[in-house]
């Protein structure tokens, strides 16, 4: 499918949903759009690679403590 047959293609699913439906599908895409996932990038990836192979862990936290302190800093960002 090219973009305008995706578009449309939705476009379509969407026109048929009842008002019930669409406002919950509204809230779900509003909420997608205004804050995405974040992914770590390519860079980061390998920084975290970098310090992992490096053997130094003096300063090792686990995931959930940089979960936690992730979530502090940065609450309106959606974390998988």
């Amino acid at each position: 499918m090219n973009t305008a047959e995706i578009k449309l293609d939705l476009f379509r699913r969407i026109d048929s949903l009842k008002e019930k439906e669409l406002k919950i599908l509204y809230n779900k895409l509003i909420e997608i759009l205004e804050h995405p996932k974040y992914r770590l990038s390519k860079a980061e990836i390998e920084a975290i690679d970098e310090a992992l192979e490096s053997g130094n862990y003096e300063n090792y936290k686990t995931t959930e403590e940089v979960m936690r302190e992730a979530k502090q800093k940065y609450p309106k960002l959606k974390f998988k």
